[in-house]
């Protein structure tokens, strides 16, 4: 019984942070601001495949950085892959009226150095509010 419970409880859980992500989005919409999506790996093709999707179906101008292939080489030629994301931000101009998804499997790790560029970009972007 205790299973059948916790796993209720966790249903209802998920299902209040789904309605509150649907509401960020259709405020986001309603704003007219953007919404930037990044992952690395296979995280990066759901990015790109979202960006599509949000587009297409939701009316909301998404942007995955990752689609650009050439920025993201030349930047981490250049710069190093830690600061891909940090770096296609800022040249977009983020904004406080714009929107930050991210695609993860581990969600980074600072001191395993997994995923730093995603943890500096949520870094950055919790500067620019």
């Amino acid at each position: 019984m205790n299973f059948i419970r916790a796993y209720f409880d966790e249903v209802t859980n998920c299902l209040s942070h789904f309605n509150q992500a649907i509401t960020e989005f259709k405020n986001l919409r309603k704003r007219n601001g953007r919404l930037f999506i990044i992952g690395i790996g296979g995280s990066a093709a759901n990015s790109s495949h979202a960006a599509n999707d949000f587009r297409k179906l939701c009316m909301i101008n998404a942007i995955a950085p990752v689609d650009n292939i050439s920025e993201i080489t030349a930047r981490t030629n250049d710069e190093g892959f830690d600061n891909i994301f940090i770096d296609s931000l800022l040249v977009s101009k983020i904004s406080g009226k714009d929107l930050l998804l991210i695609f993860s499997v581990g969600g980074g790790n600072l001191k395993k150095k997994v995923s730093i560029n995603i943890i500096k970009a949520i870094k950055f972007v919790k500067k620019k509010k």
